[in-house]
């Protein structure tokens, strides 16, 4: 109980609270708590499993043509890859295709950007609502030096809420930021994963050079776990 101090929690979560709601519209901030949530319990995308089944579509496409994976559409999960096959295999013209994946990525980490800067803002807010609280404390406790009573609670406020401010903004605004950073990069890196695969699809070129373009997007460790199944599977044969 030495570390709290209801007026600042006040002054410093209320102020930065406050100030984030005035600088944000209503439909942002709404969102708010699902993009939060968002950063612990989103999963991951399973590049080598696109990889994967985008080589053995590009397999089925050399053999049986492109019209040959509407069939397999509407069995995707993945909604982008579902939309990408589906422009592919109604005939889009390559550079109308690239063109609106692109589009879609690029306002898909436009809104990325915005959800994550309410999290960026507040943690720029919140030392500085510590730093008011702390001037708010001086100026009590300077105003009432006659009374050695007052001087305790006045430094108390003064230095606590410095120290709510500086958690507020380190030990939750600033982390989380960062993951819902990481995870848009990933999430970015499997919607290009895609487009470099469909695109290489509808160019009909071999299987073996599309998983070799795809492979550029994996991690070591996943590149490394392709390549063993592949030697695995044609041993095998």
């Amino acid at each position: 109980m030495v570390y709290y101090d209801f007026p600042s929690i006040l002054i410093t979560c209320g102020g930065t609270i406050g100030a984030v709601i005035m600088s944000y519209p209503g439909d942002m901030l709404k969102s708010v708590g699902g993009v939060v949530k968002s950063a612990f319990v989103s999963r991951e995308p399973n590049l080598l499993g696109m990889v994967q089944t985008i080589v053995s579509f590009a397999e089925k496409a050399r053999r049986e043509g492109l019209l040959a994976l509407e069939s397999d559409v509407m069995e995707l999960e993945d909604e982008f890859l579902k939309k990408s096959i589906q422009l592919v295999v109604d005939g889009t013209d390559p550079e109308l295709v690239k063109a609106i994946l692109d589009t879609e990525i690029g306002i898909l980490e436009e809104r990325h950007s915005s959800n994550k800067s309410i999290l960026d803002t507040a943690a720029e807010l919140a030392p500085a609502y510590g730093m008011i609280g702390t001037l708010i404390g001086l100026i009590a406790m300077l105003g009432n030096l006659q009374d050695v009573s007052a001087l305790g609670p006045g430094m108390a406020v003064a230095l606590i809420t410095t120290m709510y401010g500086s958690m507020m903004a380190n030990m939750f605004c600033i982390p989380i930021s960062k993951k819902l950073a990481a995870r848009s990069s990933s999430e970015i890196t499997s919607m290009e994963l895609m487009v470099e695969g469909v695109l290489a699809i509808q160019a009909g070129e071999n299987p073996r050079i599309v998983e070799e373009k795809l492979k550029v997007f994996l991690p070591p460790k996943l590149r490394l776990g392709l390549e063993k199944a592949e030697q695995a599977e044609r041993a095998g044969e």
